[in-house]
């Protein structure tokens, strides 16, 4: 069952957005669990056995994956109220933020040519090479745009 965490949390694209993110790898790893385990096994998980599911070797007790996960809670709930205030503010419409929205929407097309190889079971070569391209394209623009605001 941990093999899709793994892959998630092994996705360069993942690795650099979770890097530059509020959340912790713990806390990014115990949401994860959270919201997609029940979907990936298609039935209802206690919290008990949602916290062995951390990729820790034993698992952890129920209480410090609640712990955890309320963290991580707090810090996307955090940033989605910082998001409203900078559109509330204006600050979203500035010239400033057309390269995260530009990067924000080849990500938005490299999920969904990923996940359109993944669902038909069989990719080609061809459809291999493009979301490599959207990869590189966006790992690279990533690290420009956090090596900008880094200055």
């Amino acid at each position: 069952m941990h093999g899709w965490l793994i892959g998630l949390l092994r996705d360069p694209i993942v690795k650099v957005l979770a890097k530059n993110s509020h959340l912790t790898k713990t806390q990014l790893e115990t949401f994860l669990i959270d919201l997609l385990a029940e979907k990936i096994a298609g039935e209802a998980i206690p919290y008990e056995r949602k916290a062995k599911l951390r990729l820790v070797e034993s698992g952890v007790s129920r209480g410090a994956f609640n712990r955890t996960l309320s963290q991580a809670r707090k810090n996307v709930t955090r940033s989605i109220y910082t998001l409203i205030l900078l559109g509330y503010l204006g600050v979203l419409e500035t010239p400033d933020l057309n390269p995260y929205l530009e990067i924000s929407s080849k990500i938005a097309t490299f999920a969904e040519a990923y996940r359109d190889a993944w669902k038909k079971g069989r990719t080609t070569d061809e459809h291999l090479r493009i979301i490599g391209v959207l990869q590189r394209e966006i790992e690279s623009a990533l690290g420009n745009l956090s090596e900008r605001g880094a200055r």
